[in-house]
């Protein structure tokens, strides 16, 4: 993907907050052997391409000036309510050196396995998305996931996926994680039975309202 920015001139909050009124969003690019670089770019066009999956997780083509260069998206800060990009963050891809990078899951055969089709499980996607490391040139636009062969009950976790040639796992200490869980259907308990006997009995009024009064026993004899 491509996007075309223009090199800012000042910086600061006043600067900043004259750019996004003019429609424009302020930005930085730093990292590979360059220093880092003030930028700016048209907000619409920008707010459109962060909608994009393949926008957050691929190598980006950065037009600037008369130089293109590839960059990966790093950080991106939102208005808290209004549809506004407040500033984003790129950082310079160099071909030599590894790259960390979340990318997301792409699940298919959901439907077609014995825990959905047959067994009537209920799928949990507990991660959706992945932090790989590899090249620039291996980097992934996402990880697709065939849940096909699940089972009753089953669990699939990250060494059970075939990662793409190059990609390594980043664990930062959870070595394998779960990434799907099959868990049967919640079953609705019925209620139980009103209580009958004798406790129901006492507990009903007698006639007019009143509960009955009860007989006195007599006295015993000496």
């Amino acid at each position: 993907m491509k996007f075309v920015a223009f090199e800012r001139a000042k910086q600061g909050t006043g600067a900043s907050r004259r750019l996004r009124i003019s429609g424009k969003t302020p930005g930085i690019v730093y990292g590979g052997e360059g220093q880092p670089q003030l930028i700016e770019i048209d907000h619409n066009a920008l707010w459109h391409a962060l909608k994009k999956e393949a926008f957050h997780s691929s190598i980006l083509e950065m037009e600037l000036g008369d130089a293109t260069s590839k960059v990966l998206l790093r950080d991106v800060q939102y208005h808290p309510f209004r549809q506004l990009v407040q500033h984003i963050d790129f950082q310079r891809v160099d071909a030599k050196t590894r790259l960390h990078m979340k990318v997301p899951l792409h699940f298919k055969g959901e439907e077609e396995s014995e825990a959905v089709k047959t067994a009537h499980n209920l799928v949990n996607h507990v991660i959706t998305e992945l932090e790989i490391s590899c090249l620039p040139t291996d980097l992934p636009e996402f990880i697709e996931v065939d849940l096909s062969g699940l089972t009753k009950n089953a669990t699939l976790h990250v060494n059970d996926i075939k990662l793409p040639k190059g990609v390594k796992y980043v664990s930062h200490g959870k070595n394998n994680p779960v990434i799907v869980s099959a868990v049967p259907p919640l079953v609705a308990e019925e209620p139980a039975p009103a209580a009958e006997g004798a406790a129901a009995e006492g507990a009903a009024p007698a006639a007019g309202g009143k509960p009955a009064a009860k007989t006195a026993k007599p006295a015993a004899k000496k």
